[in-house]
């Protein structure tokens, strides 16, 4: 089995990591990747509404929001007809053994794990910022300049009887790269919906850099999980 990058290793309770064709086994903390956002209804009007668009359809205890952690069910963003739907679905593709929770860009379309989500299967993931931390475990949060929501280009597929999402990740820009040599793939909302609906779009939109990110340190906050 080939394993994809992000993928949490639940019987060795560690993560690992595959970037440039090497592969690190992370425990203890070494080494990080994108495993946190967060979504606070309270803070966007945009996100309230996907919020309780949730609440009616699954119901008032269907999910909480906050910090969100693989393996939780969170609201995700899919095509239905000319406007995106809230669905609410698990990060997390469950494989034996393991947790694929990333995806790398360059790679998805080709990859059989993830090929067929990025041509029919392609979903936008809500948030108020993402979480990363850096090789001295100090937690920042990154957000857009003067934009409330951040939207992280994602995957989507049915599992097991379960609707799950994977989160894509490319390069670093700028912002990220003092942290991170990775980060989520995100798409200006301009962009959303060609992301959503329209394949050539959305194939352009994988190699395209995302943009300039606020970095906010969070250094009460320093331990991953």
């Amino acid at each position: 089995m080939e394993i994809e990058e992000g993928t949490f290793c639940c019987a060795k309770l560690c993560y690992t990591i595959f970037c440039a064709g090497l592969s690190n086994l992370i425990c203890g903390g070494l080494k990080r990747m994108c495993g946190r956002y967060q979504f606070t209804a309270e803070q966007c009007e945009e996100i309230r509404q996907i919020a309780e668009a949730i609440q009616r359809k699954y119901g008032k205890d269907s999910w909480s929001p906050g910090e969100i952690r693989p393996t939780a069910n969170a609201p995700v963003l899919v095509a239905e007809g000319d406007a995106p739907e809230p669905q609410l679905m698990k990060w997390g593709y469950r494989l034996p053994n393991s947790l694929v929770i990333n995806a790398r860009a360059e790679t998805a379309a080709e990859k059989p794990l993830f090929r067929e989500s990025v041509r029919t299967r392609r979903c936008l993931i809500p948030s108020t910022g993402f979480y990363e931390w850096d090789g001295r475990k100090h937690k920042y949060l990154f957000t857009l300049p003067g934009e409330p929501v951040l939207y992280m280009a994602g995957l989507y597929e049915r599992r097991d009887g379960e609707d799950c999402y994977c989160i894509l990740t490319t390069a670093p820009n700028a912002s990220m790269r003092p942290v991170h040599d990775r980060m989520p793939l995100v798409v200006p909302k301009a962009q959303t919906s060609k992301w959503l609906a329209d394949d050539a779009a959305a194939l352009s939109l994988l190699t395209v850099q995302p943009p300039e990110l606020v970095c906010s340190s969070m250094e009460t906050q320093v331990s991953l999980w």
